[in-house]
Protein backbone atom coordinates (compact mmCIF):
# COMPACT_ATOMS: atom_id res chain seq x y z
CA UNK A 1 0.00 0.00 0.00
CA UNK A 2 1.69 2.98 -0.94
CA UNK A 3 0.75 6.38 1.04
CA UNK A 4 -1.16 8.83 -1.05
CA UNK A 5 -1.28 12.56 -0.87
CA UNK A 6 2.42 12.96 -0.21
CA UNK A 7 2.68 16.50 -1.71
CA UNK A 8 6.22 18.57 -0.38
CA UNK A 9 8.90 16.61 -1.15
CA UNK A 10 9.55 16.05 2.37
CA UNK A 11 6.12 14.63 2.52
CA UNK A 12 7.30 11.93 -0.38
CA UNK A 13 10.09 11.06 1.54
CA UNK A 14 8.25 10.07 4.37
CA UNK A 15 5.94 8.05 2.43
CA UNK A 16 8.71 6.49 1.31
CA UNK A 17 9.81 5.51 4.78
CA UNK A 18 6.92 4.60 6.24
CA UNK A 19 5.80 2.40 2.70
CA UNK A 20 9.70 0.83 3.80
CA UNK A 21 8.88 0.17 7.25
CA UNK A 22 5.32 -0.41 8.36
CA UNK A 23 5.18 -3.98 7.97
CA UNK A 24 7.43 -4.11 10.91
CA UNK A 25 5.87 -5.02 14.31
CA UNK A 26 5.45 -2.18 15.69
CA UNK A 27 6.95 0.03 13.45
CA UNK A 28 6.69 3.68 14.95
CA UNK A 29 9.04 4.47 16.87
CA UNK A 30 11.73 3.16 13.97
CA UNK A 31 9.86 5.09 11.34
CA UNK A 32 10.81 8.26 13.53
CA UNK A 33 13.76 7.23 13.76
CA UNK A 34 14.69 7.25 10.38
CA UNK A 35 12.66 10.19 9.59
CA UNK A 36 14.82 12.13 11.84
CA UNK A 37 17.76 10.44 10.45
CA UNK A 38 16.93 11.51 7.11
CA UNK A 39 16.18 15.10 7.93
CA UNK A 40 18.11 15.70 11.12
CA UNK A 41 14.60 15.88 12.98
CA UNK A 42 11.23 15.26 12.71
CA UNK A 43 9.36 17.71 10.22
CA UNK A 44 5.70 19.01 11.18
CA UNK A 45 4.40 17.98 7.59
CA UNK A 46 5.87 14.11 8.37
CA UNK A 47 3.13 13.63 11.29
CA UNK A 48 -0.10 13.62 8.79
CA UNK A 49 1.94 11.30 6.21
CA UNK A 50 3.31 8.75 9.23
CA UNK A 51 -0.66 8.68 10.85
CA UNK A 52 -2.23 7.45 7.48
CA UNK A 53 0.46 5.19 6.81
CA UNK A 54 0.14 3.63 10.44
CA UNK A 55 -4.01 4.39 10.24
CA UNK A 56 -3.00 6.53 13.49
CA UNK A 57 -4.21 9.59 14.19
CA UNK A 58 -2.34 12.53 14.09
CA UNK A 59 -2.62 13.31 17.96
CA UNK A 60 -0.92 9.79 18.67
CA UNK A 61 1.86 10.22 16.25
CA UNK A 62 2.42 13.67 17.77
CA UNK A 63 2.12 12.12 21.50
CA UNK A 64 4.75 10.05 20.82
CA UNK A 65 7.22 12.73 19.09
CA UNK A 66 6.43 15.05 21.80
CA UNK A 67 6.63 12.57 24.66
CA UNK A 68 10.53 11.05 23.82
CA UNK A 69 13.09 13.94 24.00
CA UNK A 70 15.20 12.28 21.64
CA UNK A 71 13.11 13.38 18.53
CA UNK A 72 13.29 17.06 16.92
CA UNK A 73 11.19 19.33 15.70
CA UNK A 74 13.28 21.80 14.47
CA UNK A 75 16.98 21.08 12.88
CA UNK A 76 19.84 20.44 15.64
CA UNK A 77 22.87 22.38 15.17
CA UNK A 78 26.26 21.14 13.22
CA UNK A 79 27.35 19.55 16.90
CA UNK A 80 24.88 18.30 19.19
CA UNK A 81 25.45 18.82 23.46
CA UNK A 82 23.93 16.85 25.59
CA UNK A 83 24.45 17.31 29.84
CA UNK A 84 22.70 14.50 31.62
CA UNK A 85 20.63 15.79 34.37
CA UNK A 86 19.87 12.33 36.18
CA UNK A 87 20.87 12.28 40.04
CA UNK A 88 24.07 10.83 40.00
CA UNK A 89 25.56 13.53 37.80
CA UNK A 90 23.24 16.27 39.45
CA UNK A 91 24.86 15.83 42.96
CA UNK A 92 28.37 15.70 41.43
CA UNK A 93 27.19 19.28 39.97
CA UNK A 94 26.09 18.91 36.42
CA UNK A 95 23.95 22.08 37.40
CA UNK A 96 26.32 24.21 37.69
CA UNK A 97 27.98 22.70 34.57
CA UNK A 98 25.04 23.05 32.97
CA UNK A 99 24.68 26.95 33.66
CA UNK A 100 28.48 27.49 32.62
CA UNK A 101 27.46 26.03 29.52
CA UNK A 102 24.94 28.09 29.23
CA UNK A 103 25.99 31.14 29.68
CA UNK A 104 29.29 30.47 27.17
CA UNK A 105 27.02 29.79 25.01
CA UNK A 106 24.31 32.12 25.29
CA UNK A 107 21.53 29.40 24.86
CA UNK A 108 19.17 27.49 26.77
CA UNK A 109 18.45 23.58 26.41
CA UNK A 110 16.35 23.04 23.54
CA UNK A 111 18.20 26.13 22.03
CA UNK A 112 20.56 26.08 19.44
CA UNK A 113 23.20 29.32 18.59
CA UNK A 114 22.18 31.91 16.48
CA UNK A 115 24.78 30.78 14.33
CA UNK A 116 23.48 27.11 14.12
CA UNK A 117 26.93 25.70 15.11
CA UNK A 118 25.17 23.86 18.68
CA UNK A 119 22.14 22.81 20.29
CA UNK A 120 21.99 22.08 23.82
CA UNK A 121 19.63 19.48 25.15
CA UNK A 122 19.21 17.84 28.92
CA UNK A 123 19.72 14.15 28.66
CA UNK A 124 18.50 11.65 31.55
CA UNK A 125 21.34 9.63 32.21
CA UNK A 126 24.20 8.97 29.40
CA UNK A 127 25.46 5.43 31.59
CA UNK A 128 28.63 7.26 32.93
CA UNK A 129 27.46 7.57 36.69
CA UNK A 130 30.88 6.19 38.24
CA UNK A 131 32.46 9.71 35.75
CA UNK A 132 29.68 12.18 36.67
CA UNK A 133 29.43 14.75 35.82
CA UNK A 134 28.51 13.67 31.90
CA UNK A 135 28.03 14.54 28.48
CA UNK A 136 27.88 13.95 25.25
CA UNK A 137 29.14 15.83 22.37
CA UNK A 138 28.46 14.55 18.97
CA UNK A 139 27.34 10.72 20.01
CA UNK A 140 30.94 11.17 22.01
CA UNK A 141 31.04 10.97 26.22
CA UNK A 142 32.95 13.11 28.42
CA UNK A 143 32.68 12.50 32.03
CA UNK A 144 33.84 14.27 35.33
CA UNK A 145 33.18 17.59 33.43
CA UNK A 146 34.35 20.30 35.51
CA UNK A 147 35.27 24.32 34.57
CA UNK A 148 38.01 23.31 32.41
CA UNK A 149 36.21 20.84 30.76
CA UNK A 150 33.72 22.99 30.06
CA UNK A 151 35.75 26.19 28.13
CA UNK A 152 37.74 23.07 26.00
CA UNK A 153 34.04 21.83 24.82
CA UNK A 154 33.26 25.51 24.20
CA UNK A 155 36.17 26.18 22.62
CA UNK A 156 35.55 22.93 20.12
CA UNK A 157 32.44 23.35 19.20
CA UNK A 158 33.16 27.49 18.19
CA UNK A 159 36.14 25.96 15.96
Amino acid sequence: MVVQGAGTEIEAQVASIVDGMRGMEGPLLPILHEVQEEFGYVPQEALPVIAKGLNLSRAEVYGVVSFYHDYRKQPAGRHVLKVCQAESCQSMGSDDVAARLKQALGIDFHQTTPDGRVTLEPVYCLGLCACSPAAMLDGEVIGRIDADKVDEIVAEVRA
